[in-house]
């Protein structure tokens, strides 16, 4: 997950993914949601095929969807309910199957932010996923190599977009944020883009529960060239873990030896960094150069 936080691949058949990364509660909900369709289908007498035709998806996606073996798009739901006479049952379906149409592992990851009360994160390449905007996103998703097609993009971009709900949180879990200067720098998406990236770190550093810092490069010590980056989640309930990115992977920990390693880097990382109130001016100044 490095960068790009679980990336998945799909066909791009008509706006469905093929399973992949599944687990059990995702199966029964996709399995429930085609076990409706089928039998709103049946109700009206129509074949996988006139459905399918009726709607814009072909029979094999329309049995897919129904075998809980592919994630439906709202717009799929939308069109199913209106030519099955469902009155709005197979729409209601719509924000479950969003829910379930972000990755596992971002799901999974997710939930550990949702349970956090305090959350600690450096981010050495790129600015951090929850506080990235939706078009430095798209642009950071955009340069995947190898290319992810676009209903991947729109997918994974959706999923971070809504992990930043935690801002919204309440009561307010403290949030803390050290960001090297490079990526600051790095004009991902362009100029318009930067500069709206920019601002929402000026917004969001605002916020009394969250700690923005910038590491500059000019620093001869760096704590953070040791390795890459990561994060530390503290939960209301159980103990303090680790999430630790690679070029090809991520990983939760919760041994005691690794998060004691990593939090006292992030320790020294915070130490050898801008203090937040000028790391926000140092991001101004940026946002006036850019």
């Amino acid at each position: 997950m490095a960068g790009t936080e679980s990336e998945e691949t799909s066909d791009g058949t008509g706006g469905l993914e093929e399973e992949q990364d599944w687990d059990a509660g995702m199966s029964e909900a996709l399995e429930m949601v085609g076990r409706h369709v089928r039998r709103w289908r049946e109700r009206a007498g129509l074949t996988q095929a006139e459905l399918g035709s009726a709607i814009g998806y072909t029979e094999h996606q329309v049995s897919a969807v129904e075998r809980g073996r592919r994630i439906p798009k709202p717009v799929f739901l939308d069109k199913a309910d209106e030519v099955l006479g469902a009155e709005g049952m197979l729409a209601e379906f719509k924000e479950d199957v969003e829910k379930v149409r972000y990755p596992k592992k971002v799901r999974d990851l997710a939930r550990l932010e949702d349970d956090a009360i305090e959350l600690g994160a450096y981010a050495a390449h790129q600015i951090h996923g929850l506080l990235q905007t939706k078009s430095y996103a798209e642009a950071l998703y955009g340069m995947h190599r190898p290319m992810l097609d676009e209903d991947t993009i729109e997918r994974n971009v959706a999923a971070r977009m809504a992990r930043q709900e935690i801002f919204k949180r309440r009561p307010a879990p403290f949030l803390s944020f050290v960001q090297d200067e490079v990526t600051l720098r790095r004009p991902v998406g362009g100029r318009m883009v930067m500069r709206e990236q920019l601002e929402r770190l000026l917004e969001v550093g605002q916020l009394r529960n969250v700690e923005i810092q910038v590491m500059p490069t000019d620093r001869e010590d760096h704590a953070g060239l040791s390795g890459g980056s990561f994060r530390l989640l503290d939960p209301k309930n159980g103990h303090k873990v680790a999430h630790a990115e690679g070029a090809l992977f991520s990983r939760v920990t919760a041994e005691r030896r690794d998060v004691h390693i990593l939090e006292a880097r992030y320790g020294i990382i915070r130490a050898q960094a801008l203090s937040p109130r000028e790391s926000l001016a140092f991001i101004e100044k940026m946002l006036g150069e850019t």
